[in-house]
């Protein structure tokens, strides 16, 4: 268990404040060690090697992210107007990434590549602690509607072999396009994107990602901790370059995306105690560590943690 949990055991959250600077870091730790809900969320192993942007980009803007075993290449999507064609640009956010993991949670749960919309979204994004009405519905609908839209390509080699997935995130829209935006009744993950989360998905806990919900650089970092370190077979060092090839696409320096990172960091092991993970001048040093979803509740689940 971290620090910041062991001090919030015996000190208590208010306690535990006379000892760490980050006040989030504690809120953080204390909301996810006090959350009885439960669940377990999944997500394509490629999703946590590569991520979409934090911050909304130019609408014909392609992003590319490239590291030494997986390359992302999201194009923005265009959509038929009243004044001709659009580019819609690439979903972006926290938001984005929620809805990600709605549609692949619940692609793994049913076995099915076609999820139910409407009311069981809404009702998930609640729970997250995302507000279902008003602007924050604008935005996921906005984020539902790049997802749509764009089409990725994830090329991820494992020893020599490579393997590319260049597909659609899903077949349909999530919302009607008439004047009422609404939620369609249900929603199917492309075929080839299926295949491929059906073969490599990482469990999550669900109630870290509702106390992270907010900060996706905090998702992303959390999402790849699950992913690397329950399977690593001996210490591994992560230098600030490769880091910053990864995770720091939205920063034009790398001394500014350290000194971020560091901060999301902390608040990703606020929600991932078994985390073995050290900084220092030269990167990160990661150590086998328990996963972030004991694997009695990823069998139950109906899934084997081999990847």
């Amino acid at each position: 268990m971290g620090r910041v949990h062991n001090l919030i055991e015996q000190h208590g959250r208010q306690g535990a404040l006379s000892f760490v600077e980050d006040r989030k870091e504690v809120d953080v730790a204390f909301d996810f060690m006090s959350d009885e809900t439960g669940g377990v969320g999944f997500l394509f192993s490629g999703w946590c090697q590569a991520a979409l942007p934090h911050r909304k980009q130019p609408d014909d803007h392609v992003w590319v992210i490239e590291t030494d075993h997986t390359k992302l290449l999201v194009e923005p999507g265009s959509l038929h107007t009243s004044k001709g064609v659009v580019r819609v640009g690439v979903p972006y956010g926290s938001r984005a990434r929620l809805i990600l993991l709605y549609l692949q949670t619940e692609a793994i749960k049913t076995n099915s590549r076609e999820i139910e919309l409407g009311r069981s979204l809404r009702v998930w994004l609640g729970k997250l602690g995302v507000s279902i009405g008003g602007k924050s519905m604008k935005e996921v609908r906005d984020q539902a509607l790049r997802l749509s839209r764009c089409r990725m390509t994830f090329q991820v080699a494992k020893g020599k072999q490579t393997g590319i997935v260049n597909q659609n995130i899903v077949d349909t829209a999530l919302f009607t396009n008439d004047d009422t935006g609404a939620l369609l009744e249900t929603v199917k993950l492309s075929e080839g994107f299926f295949e491929q989360l059906k073969h490599h998905p990482v469990p999550l806990q669900e109630s870290a990602i509702r106390a992270i919900s907010n900060n996706s650089q905090a998702l992303d970092i959390y999402c790849w901790l699950a992913y690397r370190l329950h399977a690593l077979p001996s210490d591994c060092q992560i230098s600030w370059p490769a880091l910053y090839a990864q995770f720091g696409r939205s920063y034009a320096r790398l001394r500014k995306f350290r000194e971020n990172f560091l901060d999301s960091l902390k608040i990703a092991l606020a929600v991932y105690p078994e985390a073995d993970v050290t900084a220092n001048e030269h990167g990160l040093i990661l150590r086998q560590s328990h996963p972030a979803v004991p694997k009695r509740l990823a069998r139950k689940a109906g899934l084997l943690i081999s990847d």
